[in-house]
């Protein structure tokens, strides 16, 4: 009677385990070692719409990708020593440290982070750092017209393009889906060599006669004729207009603050953990 209580714990005992033990009732399709692959790990791989052959290839292939570095994986626990194995998990861990704190880090200075650069702080920059903008390459301000050699009415828009009043321009707006190319905002600069890529008609040949302040251009090739207007240019070696380079300023300045900010945050959170008593340091 009492080897019949014993046996009947025990069942129980396994009985009690199997019930608690949790079953895994997906679908592995494929296996290394005591690692498995279930389909739902594949679930998103193939683009909707992908034919039979090509979803077949991508499944293959992300496979064959995960068997090859759990195979590299298991062979690399077992031949690379220990002392680099622990070598290897310290910069592990190095890297989701940095990880994790860089990301927290951006996101308080995201909220805190004035993205507002003044006119007279850039142009403070800008003074301290004039002889960083030099130029490397001519800078114009210019508009111009690219129009089909026997356009019609091509005298008044001749005209229109060189006075350029506030109606001129509408006009030239309004018609300009008859120019084969253009640009009317002169007030922006450009650089020759995109000038040039943009332009068939510009080449070294005419390249001085472009570089002239206010200075008018009319040019033509065997398809068209293109009117230039130049209003003014900086040169090679020159320095760079505030307003050119001021988008550039602004991300230097920008970042500059990040920087002092994160140095800020750093001290703050380390003084406040000191202060909660949440880091001590024993002599």
């Amino acid at each position: 009677m009492k080897n019949n209580f014993y046996i009947l714990a025990i069942c129980i005992l396994f009985a009690s385990c199997d019930f608690f033990k949790k079953t895994d009732n997906r679908q592995p399709i494929a296996r290394v070692n005591e690692s498995y692959l279930y389909k739902e790990d594949i679930e998103g791989i193939v683009p909707e719409g992908a034919s039979v052959e090509d979803s077949t290839l991508m499944v293959n292939g992300f496979i064959n990708r995960w068997a090859r570095q759990l195979l590299l994986m298991d062979g690399a626990l077992l031949n690379l020593s220990e002392d680099k194995q622990s070598e290897f998990s310290k910069l592990v861990d190095q890297y989701k440290n940095d990880l994790y704190t860089k990301a927290y880090l951006e996101a308080l200075v995201k909220k805190k982070i004035d993205t507002i650069v003044q006119l007279d702080e850039a142009m403070v920059f800008y003074e301290a750092n004039k002889e960083s903008f030099k130029l490397n390459d001519e800078l114009l301000q210019f508009r111009y017209v690219g129009l089909p050699i026997n356009t019609i009415d091509f005298d008044s828009i001749k005209t229109r393009f060189r006075r350029f009043n506030v109606n001129d321009k509408k006009y030239l707006d309004s018609i300009s889906v008859q120019f084969k190319s253009y640009s009317l905002n002169d007030s922006l600069w450009v650089k020759f060599s995109q000038i040039a890529e943009k332009i068939p008609v510009v080449n070294p040949e005419n390249k001085n006669q472009l570089l002239k302040k206010t200075n008018f251009l009319q040019l033509k090739d065997s398809l068209n004729l293109y009117l230039m207007q130049v209003n003014d240019v900086r040169l090679q070696n020159d320095y760079a207009p505030l307003e050119y380079v001021k988008p550039s300023i602004k991300q230097i300045v920008i970042n500059k603050r990040k920087l002092e900010l994160i140095k800020q945050l750093e001290n703050d959170i380390t003084k406040d953990a000191i202060k909660n008593n949440q880091f001590q340091i024993y002599n």
